[in-house]
């Protein structure tokens, strides 16, 4: 076929999983999630993978500086899949991603070429991230001929490159699989993370100041993070503590459904997402610096933001509120407080980059299947909903879907997983329409008949993503 024109539960994540999670977010080589006994049964009952056929390696130098590289099996079906890594702090910078190689060898042993591209710098690396894996594309044609079906694959960052590729009017993709992608947008991600570290250091470092923005290097933010740790300790013993960690929490989007913790249980959840907000805001803080390296400035911004307003957009606003009462806080006063203390400006320059390069718009062009672990406490899942409502916006809707799996960590996907999300977007292509090809149902079955490492395919709406606003100038 020729190419086109142009019941759910999560698990609490223990410190050694997160430990993990943010590792592979820094650049580090994610693993594959182990599979139950169940799913390791049907793996061995599954019929064995497709013998490997020889394959060719191609790299090369794109304009850019960016490298790439590709392997094309003897028997090539003629479709490539064009795969995007996430962010890489460097100073390494491979074309070839090695997190994602083992599902890179299940699709070349099904007859697909793979290919990937370095991008031609590492950190946030949206300047040229785009361009660099369309440049690959190219090149990969000039050396093996045109390719009958492109399908764009990212992770992380490099599933936000993949969104904002299938926005791309003739780019030469067909369709788009996007998995535990920050699809939300570069904006987004700033500001709920800032909303979050604002709400700490009011309400926990009261009179204290604390820089949250303007970080331009490495260390820089370590006094702010060393504070912001002492005070989490701190709060997370006493009842008004707990409490306003809570309202962090909201912010932060901390999942609430975790494995072993009783959600009728306030104090047990609150408890559970301390701990879990003690490990994430400091890491998520640490990196801010990389982002306003590529932008030129800060794109976050809390001025003008009405908290009490955002918490009633949260669906962790019922906890909240209990644990205020709990506490005997006042939870308006604290929302007041946040409100009338958020001075924090973006740089116009940085938000126009930001907006530019790193902020889908939803006009989508080709299809694009999104899949995204339930707990993802570095791009959490809410996440979806706002890529969803963007793209609905823009009135392409019929052309997203999105499915979710049961699954902690930040893109703990199986290979099955992820070869059963390329197929079904393969199988839309080939056929014109979704049909029920993206349900969570369909994707278990593909993925357990694959095999080898089990598939926890799960039907999830998630809930409201409450960090995304738009700067119209400070009030």
């Amino acid at each position: 076929m020729a190419r086109s024109a142009l019941s759910h539960r999560t698990a609490l994540v223990p410190a050694a999983a997160l430990a993990t999670a943010l590792a592979t977010a820094a650049g580090a080589l994610p693993a594959v999630a182990a599979p139950s006994a169940a799913a390791s049964s049907a793996a061995d009952a599954a019929p064995a993978a497709v013998a490997q056929a020889p394959t060719t390696v191609a790299t090369g130098t794109l304009d850019s500086g960016a490298a790439w590289r590709a392997e094309v099996p003897a028997d090539w079906n003629g479709k490539v899949v064009l795969f995007a890594h996430g962010f890489r702090p460097g100073p390494a910078n491979p074309a070839w991603d090695a997190g994602f190689a083992p599902t890179a060898q299940e699709l070349i042993g099904r007859g697909y070429a793979v290919a990937s591209s370095s991008y031609a710098g590492t950190g946030w690396a949206l300047e040229t991230a785009v361009q660099d894996q369309l440049d690959t594309l190219a090149a990969f044609e000039q050396r093996f001929g045109e390719a009958d079906r492109v399908i764009a694959v990212g992770r992380s960052m490099g599933g936000l490159v993949t969104s904002l590729m299938a926005e791309v009017p003739g780019a030469g993709i067909d369709g788009a699989v996007s998995t535990c992608g920050l699809v939300g947008g570069g904006v987004a991600l700033n500001n709920y993370q800032l909303d979050a570290a604002h709400a700490a250091t009011e309400l926990l470092l009261p009179g204290q100041d604390v820089q949250l923005t303007g970080f331009t290097a490495p260390g820089q933010s370590d006094a702010t993070i060393a504070a912001l740790r002492a005070a989490l300790e701190e709060a997370r013993g006493s009842a008004e503590g707990r409490a306003r960690i809570a309202l962090v929490a909201a912010l932060l989007h901390t999942p609430t459904e975790l494995d072993g913790v009783d959600t009728e249980d306030p104090e047990a959840l609150a408890a559970a997402q301390a701990d879990l907000v003690l490990q994430t805001l400091p890491t998520v803080i640490e990196r801010r610096h990389t982002i306003l390296e590529a932008a030129g400035g800060d794109s976050g911004w809390t001025a003008g933001v009405d908290y009490a307003r955002v918490l009633r957009s949260s669906d962790q606003r019922h906890q909240v509120r209990h644990l205020y009462r709990l506490a005997g806080l006042d939870l308006a006063e604290d929302l007041g407080t946040l409100t009338r203390n958020a001075d924090i400006a973006p740089d116009e320059d940085g938000l126009e980059w930001m907006l530019r390069t790193s902020t889908p718009t939803g006009e989508l062009q080709v299809p694009v299947l999104a899949t995204h672990t339930l707990v993802d406490l570095l791009a959490p899942v809410e996440y979806q909903e706002e890529y969803a409502e963007t793209v609905r916006r823009a009135g392409e809707q019929s052309l997203l879907r999105q499915a979710f799996v049961d699954r902690e960590g930040h893109c703990s996907f199986t290979v099955a997983e992820d070869v059963a999300a390329v197929e079904a977007m393969d199988e839309r292509l080939e056929t014109g329409h979704w049909g029920s090809l993206a349900r969570a149902s369909s994707l278990q079955r593909s993925a357990e008949s694959l095999g080898p490492d089990g598939a926890a395919f799960v039907h999830h709406h998630p809930d409201e993503f409450v960090g995304d606003r738009a700067w119209t100038g400070a009030p």
